[in-house]
């Protein structure tokens, strides 16, 4: 009971604050889920997750979309979420641990500090934007620190990043999915996610207007190193 009121807890939260802020499930959740379920499952729940909200959240922003721009990142990111899959498998779990938690970590840092970087501009910065979040989701479930990036070096708004980047989470997601199966959940874990998810987003959607963007933002970015930091540090002790 105690392990399925903390997988309740870790995908509400997961939830919420991907509603509030438009991005986080992952980050949030995928360093808990690792260390709660294991790499692998943890990260292919954070797959399975976030790839239904983003459906969910994409519904009244398809109109949106960029094509040109989430072509290249989707093709991309389909022909190097298979690399990133075969890792997690082959990998032992401690190293696994230190890989997720190094990803996690740096990949906060870099969208703390709104790194610039020429690469990602234009259709080639769309390219290794997606290449990376491709492997880094299918590796890590966590996907969207590039396509941030990109869309920072592109100039995007907040409202013009909001429903790519939901459009690019259905389709890399749905991705890593096909590569790594779906979760091992009993039915009550099951219950347990969707009924978080549900609760998640009825509370992100209530505090949307409540809370600054930024100040919300800043919060995902804490917690999420935090739990890349965690993670680092099991991997280490588990070696």
């Amino acid at each position: 009971m105690t392990a399925e009121v903390l997988l309740a807890g870790i995908v509400l939260l997961g939830s919420s604050v991907q509603w509030l802020t438009g991005m986080g499930f992952a980050l949030v959740a995928v360093p808990a889920l690792i260390l709660l379920l294991g790499p692998p499952q943890g990260v292919v729940l954070a797959n399975c997750a976030s790839g239904a909200i983003c459906v969910v959240g994409l519904a009244g922003g398809w109109r949106r979309v960029r094509p040109r721009a989430m072509v290249p990142l989707c093709v991309a990111a389909a022909c190097t979420v298979p690399a990133g899959a075969w890792m997690t498998r082959q990998l032992p779990e401690p190293v696994l641990l230190l890989v997720m938690g190094g990803l996690v970590t740096g990949a906060v840092l870099l969208v703390m500090r709104g790194v610039r970087v020429p690469a990602l501009r234009g259709t080639k910065g769309a390219v290794v934007a997606g290449a990376a979040g491709g492997f880094m989701n299918s590796a890590a479930g966590v996907g969207g620190p590039p396509v941030s990036l990109y869309a920072l070096n592109a100039g995007w708004t907040v409202r013009e990043f909001v429903p790519n980047a939901m459009f690019y989470g259905v389709v890399v997601n749905a991705f890593s999915v096909a590569a790594n199966g779906v979760p091992e959940l009993n039915g009550t874990r099951w219950v347990a996610v969707i009924a978080a998810m549900a609760a998640g987003g009825v509370i992100g959607k209530g505090l949307a207007g409540r809370i600054p963007e930024e100040r919300a933002r800043l919060l995902v970015l804490l917690l999420a190193l935090a739990g890349g930091v965690t993670a680092l540090g099991k991997g280490l002790w588990g070696l």
